[in-house]
């Protein structure tokens, strides 16, 4: 068990509990139903930690999922960085193994702040996760600005474990989805159909994926009949990927808002839909997701 500090934000109908020094991640979100219970919106990690679980939110940078064996090449320069999971690939960057600082604090809000120097990934920048409680909803606004002298590459999002019951479902709107091999690495684009169904509504239950959707329209609807509630995710631009992690028999599922598609730095040598951003120096990037809960009829 790893003792680390946390800190709190807590209003009439949410209750949230942070983890800044373990990647800026919120360890577990409640919020008030109608009929007076309190629901977990967010699985909720275990306190103290207890290694690495699939639990809790935590932002992601300098990009999302997995990146080929660490490495892609960028403006004439090799890029290298160090495995960072059991897996041959490295996986969501690496701010949610970072210690975030609390910039700020005010009645209902918190934010969060990450530093980079520069190392293996050689580009100095900051990055900014306000977090607030609204009367409705969670917001979440991710700030990324680009602090060196030269241009950079770049993607970002949120990586949310939620509940998953065996009624649970996931409604969004897609287009496409990128296929995976093995190791859960990008193949080819094909039609979101070809994976998700003909109905915009997936049961959790009956799907097995692990893998990034494009062409999402930045809305999706999760709802649990067997809790008699609902959440409706609303992603700004350029938050146009969809993330889908639905492992089979587990309490647990992933919807993951983030701006670009699997291994993107390296599949932009070739094609321009991969959703990379390139940040000129100075430059700033930002998004904001909000989660608000409902009651189901």
């Amino acid at each position: 068990m790893t003792r680390v500090d946390t800190t709190g934000l807590e209003t009439e109908r949410f209750r949230l509990t942070l983890l800044p020094e373990l990647g800026g991640r919120i360890a577990a979100c409640q919020w008030r139903h109608p009929d007076g219970r309190w629901l977990d919106l967010i699985r909720p990690m275990s306190l103290p930690y207890d290694g690495d679980e699939e639990a809790g939110c935590f932002p992601l940078t300098p990009f999302s999922n997995r990146l080929r064996d660490g490495r892609f090449n960028f403006a004439g320069r090799e890029i290298q960085m160090p495995r960072n999971t059991p897996g041959p690939h490295v996986e969501h960057g690496h701010g949610w193994q970072r210690p975030w600082t609390v910039a700020a604090r005010g009645p209902g809000q918190i934010v969060l702040r990450y530093e980079h120097a520069g190392d293996a990934w050689p580009f100095p920048y900051a990055i900014e996760q306000a977090i607030e409680l609204l009367p409705d909803r969670l917001r979440v606004t991710l700030t990324a600005h680009n602090r060196g002298v030269e241009p950079m590459p770049y993607g970002f999002g949120l990586h949310p474990f939620f509940p998953a019951t065996p009624e649970t479902t996931l409604e969004a709107r897609v287009e496409s989805v990128w296929h995976v091999d093995d190791e859960v690495m990008p193949t080819r684009l094909g039609l979101a159909s070809e994976l998700w169904g003909s109905a915009p509504r997936l049961v959790v239950s009956e799907a097995s994926l692990d893998t990034a959707f494009a062409g999402w329209d930045g809305a999706a609807t999760l709802r649990w009949p067997e809790l008699g509630a609902g959440l409706s995710m609303a992603a700004d631009a350029p938050l146009r990927h969809l993330v889908v992690y639905t492992p089979p028999g587990a309490s647990h599922f992933c919807a993951e808002p983030v701006s670009h598609s699997t291994d993107a730095f390296n599949l932009a040598e070739t094609r321009n839909d991969t959703g990379m951003v390139v940040l000129a120096p100075g430059e700033t990037l930002t998004t904001a997701i909000s989660l608000s809960p409902f009651a189901l009829p």
